[in-house]
């Protein structure tokens, strides 16, 4: 028991040690890479042990509450959720919230222990509640009178959707179909599968219906980091699927997307855009997380390259893969884990340009933190323009120690407020006029 107590004290000491290299080796400030022609650093392959770098979770004192931009407010729109993720506004004006955790990953080496138990001091995995709440502002002052468990039992639920009668909803291992009525606070009929998908990893399945109601896209994420498990685990993972909701059979849409979560229409050109969190150990700012246009049947790089045709020399290559690879539309910054994504029409918050906002959820693969905000990317003729515009911020402390809440989806409410779910503050923020 004592050389086995020795040995774990040992490995630790290893683990230690080699963390602080690593973080000491990659710091270093590095311009962020921003916009349609982002300047990429070089990668610096960091190894076995990446850079692991994260804040503790402390969550809002009472009255504290996010930093908005000038000429906007933010007010509390729910508290005390269980780690919400993601928000949808039903056409009657109730909004639906998903409240599901990451759950730990089987330990089978050092890297594992270390990552469980940083993500737990961040706050990124605890129990799931596996439910879907309901909260309903009859009276449109901000604050809901009404608040009901929609739906529980789920399997780590994430994306919803209405079409006509029927509510659809990504589990992290299929798509759901539930019947549904105006108005109603709770759902117990049961659910018809119409869609299975591979648990595990990156869990997370986010859906978006097209226009007329005849489709549904799924983001699905990858297993891995650059498939270190092998393509056999990575098989129908890392894409986005369109499921036909006449014929209920599923195609991939496009792939190459190491983790999809969040999508949304644009108006314009009515394409569909989604942002993608890219890969991790190779610096602060290699490569940029994005935000792009989906094209049917594109190719987006994963595993084999990454920003079109930059190789990612830690992955056996396909020279075909890499050479059919399309470069994103927009950088959003190195490992900012972009999650959230909704169109905000022009002058929906006062003086903002049309635009995707996003929640950045926050790095952990950086030696200087980078995400932690809501930011809007303008867009124009149907294209991202300018920089980005942040609309809330003050999740992380200035010291980088820990932080009060962190992003994850937006949804605009009916009456035109941004809504902004924030997991590790359990909160949803309501984001209006000044």
């Amino acid at each position: 028991m004592a050389l086995f107590l020795n040995l774990v004290i040992l490995a630790a000491l290893i683990a230690a040690f080699a963390w602080w290299y690593y973080r000491g080796r990659h710091m270093g400030a590095f311009k962020p890479a921003f916009g349609s022609a982002p300047e990429i650093p070089k990668a610096k392959p960091q190894g076995a042990m990446p850079m692991l770098k994260m804040p503790t979770a402390k969550g809002w004192a009472p009255g504290e509450k996010p930093i908005a931009a000038p000429g906007l407010k933010v007010t509390p729109f729910a508290t005390n959720l269980k780690h919400p993720r993601w928000a949808y506004v039903l056409p009657n004006g109730d909004v639906l919230v998903a409240e599901s955790s990451s759950l730990p990953s089987t330990v089978s080496n050092i890297r594992d222990y270390a990552m469980n138990r940083v993500m737990s001091r961040a706050g990124a995995t605890r129990p799931s509640a596996n439910q879907i709440t309901l909260l309903r502002d009859a009276d449109g002052d901000g604050v809901p009178e009404i608040r009901e468990v929609f739906l529980k039992d789920l399997s780590q639920p994430f994306g919803m959707a209405l079409v006509g009668d029927q509510l659809y909803i990504g589990n992290t291992d299929s798509v759901m179909a539930f019947p549904y009525e105006t108005g109603q606070t709770r759902i117990t009929a049961p659910g018809r599968k119409l869609m299975e998908m591979k648990p595990g990893g990156h869990w997370t399945r986010n859906l978006l219906a097209n226009a007329d109601g005849t489709k549904l896209y799924v983001a699905v994420g990858s297993q891995s980091n650059i498939a270190e498990n092998g393509l056999e685990a990575e098989e129908g993972r890392a894409c986005i699927f369109e499921l036909d909701l006449v014929t209920e059979k599923h195609r991939e849409f496009a792939g190459g997307l190491r983790n999809p979560v969040g999508m949304a229409w644009e108006p314009t050109n009515g394409l569909l855009w989604t942002v993608v969190n890219e890969r991790d150990g190779l610096g602060d700012e290699t490569p940029p997380d994005y935000l792009t246009s989906v094209k049917d049947g594109g190719f987006y790089g994963w595993p084999f390259s990454y920003w079109g045709q930059t190789v990612d020399d830690r992955v056996p290559q396909n020279p075909a893969k890499v050479a059919s690879a399309s470069a994103p539309d927009y950088a959003l910054g190195g490992h900012t884990a972009s999650l959230g994504l909704c169109w905000l029409p022009e002058n929906t918050l006062p003086g903002l340009p049309a635009g995707m906002v996003i929640g950045q959820h926050g790095s952990w693969n950086r030696s200087k933190l980078s995400g932690y905000k809501f930011i809007l990317v303008p867009f124009a003729d149907g294209h991202p323009q300018g920089a980005p515009i942040d609309l809330l911020t003050g999740f992380l402390a200035d010291d980088e120690k820990f932080s009060r809440g962190r992003p994850v989806g937006v949804a605009l409410a009916k009456d035109g407020a941004l809504l902004a779910v924030d997991d590790v503050g359990d909160a949803v923020w309501r984001v209006t006029a000044g």
